[in-house]
């Protein structure tokens, strides 16, 4: 057991140390590219003159500093949290649940939260200022998570095949809600509100990135902390209450803290499917099992993951956006057969 723990570190330090590497280079990489594209490093001229005024000698002009600074650096760190964020939460579904399909897409939970902010968006208005919309989403989020877990009381499908498919029954009934919300709304929003539907990056700025940032960090840090009772969820309920875990109340509070994420995520990005499902899986294949690992690892693997599909999202129909939720549901279903192809 020592020597294979041993044998194990240095390759998930190396393998840390290699995503981190990742995220800086794809950070720097969709800086760059775009309808108007600026070198490396240019961007990194940009971005220490900001930092440490007087330290570097600029020679760009100020709509290229514009562009790096007020335009694509809060997208790309936008896309950093909110890829991080949906990767952290399909792992820590993933092993409370036992079943490698969850995902805050798969269960209905960003669902919830995109009725939340539409209904915000269409119908109840800038109540709460910035909240409102954050504050909407969580709440959506965890009403569909109610349901979801109301239905599988219901119908006492407690397996957790199951359990996605109450989830994407769930989705199907909230999104035909959200639809109706859309009809009734505004025609003059309506078609920012599908654009936003179907995930997109275009509107961050600075003062959007403070409010998944104050989630993600505590909410994740938590759940880091609680690796080794999600390493004994994974084991299955009888397990985990021979070692002690109260599994009804933890699960229930898994289940919060992925609709608290979830909910903050989808208000500033949009519906943005797959990311949850997929990084865990990956991860799992280069970590191994143990979640003090995979979640980390999940979050990286996702933030650097959105990025480079926020990036493709601007580069292939430039200068138009493509919505990112397009390119992360085309991955998306390439990894489902590739699993189908792999699992048979």
């Amino acid at each position: 057991m020592r020597l294979a723990l041993r044998r194990a570190l240095p390759r998930r330090a190396g393998l840390a140390l290699a995503v981190l590497l990742g995220l800086a280079l794809s950070v720097s990489l969709a800086v760059s590219v775009g309808s108007v594209a600026i070198a490396p490093g240019t961007v990194w001229g940009v971005l220490l003159d900001r930092l440490l005024p007087g330290l570097v000698t600029p020679d760009w002009g100020v709509g290229q500093a514009n562009i790096v600074w007020q335009i694509r650096l809060p997208r790309v760190l936008l896309a950093a949290l909110v890829g991080g964020g949906l990767g952290l939460v399909g792992a820590a579904l993933q092993a409370v649940t036992r079943n490698p399909l969850a995902d805050p897409h798969l269960l209905g939970i960003s669902s919830g939260a995109a009725f939340g902010a539409i209904a915000a968006l269409l119908h109840t208005g800038m109540f709460l200022g910035l909240l409102t919309v954050p504050l909407m989403a969580f709440g959506g989020a965890l009403a569909a998570t109610a349901l979801v877990l109301g239905v599988v009381a219901l119908t006492g499908a407690g397996a957790a095949d199951r359990l996605v498919l109450a989830g994407v029954a769930v989705s199907f009934i909230i999104m035909a809600g959200a639809n109706i919300l859309i009809f009734l709304g505004d025609p003059r929003a309506t078609h920012t509100v599908v654009f936003w539907m179907l995930g997109g990056l275009g509107l961050a700025q600075w003062s959007h990135l403070l409010w998944p940032l104050a989630v993600l960090l505590p909410v994740g840090l938590w759940l880091w902390s609680r690796a080794p009772v999600l390493n004994a969820m994974s084991l299955g309920d009888e397990t985990a209450v021979s070692l002690g875990v109260e599994v009804t109340r933890f699960r229930l509070a898994i289940f919060v803290a992925a609709a608290l994420i979830t909910g903050v995520m989808v208000a500033f990005s949009g519906l943005i499917g797959f990311v949850g499902l997929m990084m865990p899986h990956l991860v799992r294949m280069l970590v191994g099992g143990d979640n003090a690992c995979v979640l980390p690892g999940s979050a990286l693997a996702g933030a650097v993951f959105l990025i480079g599909a926020d990036a493709a999202a601007r580069v292939v129909l430039a200068p138009e956006d493509l919505p990112i939720g397009v390119v992360t549901g085309l991955c998306g279903g390439l990894f489902f057969i590739w699993l189908m192809a792999r699992r048979r």
